[in-house]
């Protein structure tokens, strides 16, 4: 039987370029964190491997702060998936 975690990470955020449309892979929120564990940003990398598992809350923030922090952030469309997805 499996054991239930304590806190629920299991969500990846994506994010595709709306002129692209699915002619290019998307790209994935690695959560950059302070030295006391603050979050302090996103950078968005292709290796869906390297990219940051988070909680769904965790996943929220990172959107809202690329939203508020990327200028060209309207010409993307980001979303909170699965990591199974």
């Amino acid at each position: 039987m499996e054991q239930q975690k304590e806190v629920d990470q299991r969500y990846l955020v994506q994010q595709n370029k709306v002129s692209d449309g699915d002619t290019k892979p998307p790209v994935f929120a690695k959560v950059m964190r302070g030295k006391t564990g603050a979050f302090e940003g996103v950078s968005f990398i292709k290796s869906k491997d390297k990219a940051t598992v988070m909680t769904i809350t965790e996943a929220n923030q990172a959107i809202e702060w690329a939203t508020k922090k990327k200028p060209n952030a309207r010409e993307y469309v980001t979303k909170i998936i699965c990591v199974g997805q």
